[in-house]
């Protein structure tokens, strides 16, 4: 029996760890991947540290809509540091062995930080929503407090929210298979190789993203109706055009998270053979918004790109 296998007091043989495999059909030189991952995941933590500072140091970047913006660079830095430093390792090290906590408590902060990441996404819906359709109740209605009272209910909600879908992972009887196709811990990847029934993990998952991410993309979706309602009827070309140039960078965000999201899920809940397109495609959701989204407000919002320079030369000023 191997190492990785342990009997259990029921008799049955049950593991101890699970061996993260990579991507299906490369093992050989997918550590040659290793090189463009550990790039975005450099980026991805360069370019929000640099947002977040960006916004200590401008007061005039501390309105409501800039610190979403950092809340949003501190989830993106919480996601990709769940999951790049493992793969980074297996890649590296072989170290491609993960124990059953460690595995179940990574499904875990992956599913809080996707879910916190939709949330904060509502929450700036709302404040552009807010700031074209009810401009003068803007500094009434979006203020510090609120911005507070949202990114803690997020927080609470999300933190909570997902407890059930690692507690069910773990009640699974793992009694023979512990190789995973894969560079990451995945809810339903992970309880495929349970012996026992797991269609009860997989309904709590989807039941779960719909009460949570779900409601979130259909109140976003809500928002931006609205928004378009209220650009539509503005008679200044110019206005309409400033009003939605606020709101492209936010949407293409939203477009390529909630479109990558549902497309991970479905293959995972039609019980789709892990492919090297499906495993690059679910490590790419994970750390493709954190590089992207400080680089499109970036390029979008001239404000930032300002406080970027400000930021960059003080820092060359000081060596």
């Amino acid at each position: 029996m191997s190492a990785s296998l342990k009997v259990s007091n029921s008799s049955k043989s049950q593991v101890s760890e699970f061996i993260l495999l990579g991507f299906p059909g490369i093992h050989r030189w997918q550590h040659w991947l290793s090189l463009p991952l550990a790039l975005l995941y450099l980026s991805a933590i360069g370019a929000n540290i640099l947002i977040l500072s960006t916004i200590s140091q401008n007061p005039s970047l501390q309105q409501p809509m800039y610190l979403f913006l950092g809340i949003l660079s501190v989830v993106d830095l919480g996601l990709a540091t769940t999951i790049m430093p493992k793969i980074l390792a297996i890649f590296w090290f072989d170290a491609k062995a993960i124990s059953l906590p460690e595995c179940f408590a990574q499904i875990y902060a992956i599913h809080c930080f996707l879910g916190m990441e939709s949330g904060i996404f509502l929450c700036m819906a709302f404040d552009r929503y807010v700031a074209i359709c009810h401009p003068l109740r803007y500094p009434s209605i979006v203020t510090n407090s609120l911005i507070s009272k949202a990114t803690l209910f997020m927080v609470f909600r999300n933190g909570l929210f997902v407890i059930p879908v690692p507690a069910l992972a773990a009640q699974r009887n793992y009694c023979s298979r512990n190789e995973i196709e894969h560079c990451l811990c995945s809810n339903l990847g992970v309880t495929s190789l349970a012996c026992d029934d797991r269609r009860v993990n997989s309904i709590c998952q989807l039941v779960l993203a719909w009460l949570g991410m779900g409601s979130d993309f259909s109140l976003i979706i809500l928002s931006y109706a609205f928004i378009l309602r209220s650009v539509l009827r503005l008679n200044s070309a110019e206005a309409a055009s400033k009003a939605l140039s606020t709101c492209s960078s936010h949407l293409i965000l939203i477009v390529f998270f909630y479109t990558s999201l549902v497309v991970v899920s479905v293959t995972h809940l039609a019980k789709i053979k892990a492919t090297l397109v499906t495993v690059l495609l679910n490590v790419l959701h994970n750390i493709i918004p954190p590089s992207l989204n400080p680089i499109v407000y970036a390029l979008r919002t001239r404000e930032l790109r300002v406080g970027f320079q400000k930021v960059l030369c003080l820092g060359l000023q000081k060596k």
